[in-house]
């Protein structure tokens, strides 16, 4: 399968540079995988497209504000974008600079300092003065993507954070959350809808494209995810009351089916480095929602594979000729399965 299959023609305009007025005040493009049938809606119909029963899973990783700017000792700009804390004073990060800096390198930011110890592939291993996370707090910004062409604001620090974001690590957004406010979610459960929550730290490798023409010798990134006992749990409740799980997001999708990988949803703490792509079959997911994503990304690929790649770029191009606004702070999708998705509910 090739890359060139995952590409689609998006203009510029459609990218959305800041999020819209009110939490859930987005559109919702809905896509039935069997029929590939396409519904425009809005976001706040979703409680009509749920049932009492559905299991709504949510990742309820917090971004932390991961990029720095500041200079080397010899004087030259660099810019750092933390892409996972190791301990309390050490980071992997990538590092931006005129020249790649060695081993050794002091980089200099306004109330902190740190010194490269040296690489792991394409991330620098940073030693701080400091506890990372302090040095964070007083100085650092949040990560907007790279599509979103403009400096981050103080709103971005409310606004690119779920409401229900508890664990901080994430050096991006499961995107797909930004819609729902605590009123949406109330009235969900109020419906009957269950909620439960993993945490998969989303990195910054969830933006580098896939390079390989053969998408199958593609490797991803690997994130770290805890899929607690108390959610498989939930979704066996699921099962034997005939629900379906319903992921918000792509991460979520990833965290379930790696910690179903064995044949059987268990409980995980660890990594995952999971590619799924056309020809994978879900184990545990009934239905996503999710934004739009980036061409010839990993993520189009994924949900390529949960509903079918003609159906999916079928949609984006209804989406581009509608005017949808895409990407981080876009609109949304909800997505049922095609057939050859096939789900295995023995786990």
């Amino acid at each position: 399968m090739l890359l060139a299959d995952f590409d689609y023609d998006l203009p510029p305009s459609l990218i959305a540079q800041e999020p819209p007025e009110q939490r859930g005040a987005s559109r919702l493009l809905c896509l039935d995988g069997a029929s590939g049938a396409l519904r425009d809606r809005q976001f706040a119909d979703l409680r009509d497209l749920l049932q009492p029963g559905d299991l709504l899973v949510l990742n309820d990783t917090r971004v932390i504000p991961a990029r720095l700017t500041g200079h080397k000792e010899s004087g030259g700009r660099c810019e750092v974008l933390i892409e996972r804390i190791i301990d309390s004073d050490g980071a992997t990060a990538q590092v931006r600079a005129s020249k790649s800096p060695r081993a050794g390198t002091r980089l200099i930011f306004k109330d902190c300092q740190a010194v490269i110890e040296g690489r792991d592939g394409d991330l620098f291993r940073l030693r701080f003065d400091r506890a990372v996370m302090d040095c964070l707090a007083q100085e650092g910004h949040v990560p907007l993507p790279p599509y979103i062409q403009r400096a981050d604001q103080a709103l971005d620090r409310e606004r690119y954070q779920t409401v229900y974001a508890d664990r901080p690590g994430a050096v991006a957004a499961p995107t797909a959350g930004l819609h729902f406010d605590q009123a949406m979610l109330d009235r969900l459960a109020e419906l009957g809808v269950e909620q439960a929550r993993l945490t998969l730290h989303v990195g910054a490798g969830t933006f580098q494209p896939v390079r390989s023409d053969d998408i199958r010798e593609h490797r991803m990134h690997a994130e770290r995810v805890e899929v607690p006992a108390e959610l498989c749990a939930a979704v066996q409740r699921t099962r034997q009351r005939g629900g379906r799980v319903v992921a918000v997001g792509t991460t979520v999708v990833r965290s379930l089916e790696s910690a179903a990988a064995g044949g059987k949803l268990r409980a995980i703490n660890g990594e995952t480095s999971l590619f799924i792509y056309p020809g994978y079959r879900f184990h545990v997911i009934d239905a996503l929602l999710t934004n739009f994503h980036l061409p010839r990304s990993s993520l189009l690929m994924l949900v390529s594979a949960f509903a079918g790649r003609v159906a999916i770029l079928a949609a984006y191009r209804h989406a581009v000729d509608n005017r949808y606004r895409f990407f981080s702070y876009g609109d949304a999708m909800f997505i049922t399965p095609h057939p050859d998705a096939r789900h295995n509910h023995e786990v």
